[in-house]
């Protein structure tokens, strides 16, 4: 299988094209339903070598992104048609009001912060994010799955920062919720 994805220059490193296109082509088998061990979790845990002249990274986490969102409304009709819309509907909302819990501890608290020497994102920039979360989940702010996805923050090390992995997570949680409602 061969994609159309742009490269860089032969200059410039960019993705391993082998590796991108082995993991879309297992990706596809299993949004077809013929490879049930390939999820949306890992397309969020995707990670692919370097080399000189591949896919412009830019545009294949661009592809990624939206086949994270494919996948995300093939499992939310999954479960309509196996459970009914508002069994979907609950189940939606008690993810979204555990995501929210975590958005209302004050600023400063709402993730672990990094051990000394570790890198971290500032917690003021990741913060101000979570304000935004809050009025999303309370229907008070529009924005979309990309926001969270593109949300860039500064460096910190140590107390002053949260820690970076525990931040991920919680981020691909929202962006999973995002992604299912229509």
């Amino acid at each position: 299988m061969s994609t159309s994805f742009e490269r860089v220059s032969r200059f410039s490193v960019g993705y391993d094209m082998r590796e991108v296109d082995e993991f879309l082509s297992r990706a596809r088998k299993a949004y077809e339903g013929r490879d049930p061990s390939f999820d949306g979790g890992d397309i969020t845990a995707a990670s692919f070598g370097t080399e000189r002249g591949g896919y412009d990274m830019r545009v294949v986490d661009e592809a990624l992104d939206r086949l994270s969102d494919a996948f995300a409304l093939q499992a939310r009709d999954d479960a309509i048609a196996a459970n009914g819309e508002e069994a979907w509907i609950q189940q939606l909302t008690e993810r979204a009001e555990v995501l929210k819990e975590r958005l209302e501890r004050p600023a400063g608290d709402r993730f672990a912060p990094a051990a000394q020497g570790e890198p971290a994102y500032d917690k003021n920039d990741v913060d101000a994010l979570c304000d935004q979360l809050v009025a999303y989940f309370t229907g008070d702010h529009k924005m979309s799955v990309d926001d969270v996805r593109r949300a860039a923050f500064g460096r910190r090390r140590g107390p002053d920062g949260y820690r970076e992995a525990v931040v991920d997570v919680y981020l691909d949680h929202v962006a999973d919720v995002m992604a299912s409602v229509p």
